[in-house]
């Protein structure tokens, strides 16, 4: 697809029930809520091993599993004049 860049892997993380220090010590950028979950971003890999790093030094940083890295199946990003547009294809069911 001309003009797209397609990510190899990309999961949406969602973090609930952690103290504020902990969330300033997570390795990405995203977006603090209030409400049943206190954080929210959007984080690309490169491959499967590389994910599954990720969510180790997570489970390090949070000391249990209160969080959600949902995979999602395909994703593509466009940089144009009008701006950054994002499609996403569908997100897998992996999350209780």
């Amino acid at each position: 697809m001309k003009g797209w860049e397609v990510v190899k892997l990309e999961a949406i993380l969602l973090v609930w029930g952690v103290r504020d220090e902990i969330l300033r010590r997570l390795p990405v950028e995203g977006y603090w809520l209030y409400g049943e979950y206190d954080f929210i971003a959007r984080v690309e890999f490169r491959d499967e091993s590389e994910m599954e790093a990720f969510e180790r030094e997570l489970r390090h940083i949070i000391h249990g599993g209160t969080f959600k890295l949902i995979p999602i199946e395909l994703s593509a990003v466009k940089d144009g004049e009008g701006g950054r547009i994002s499609i996403l294809e569908g997100v897998k069911a992996l999350a209780p």
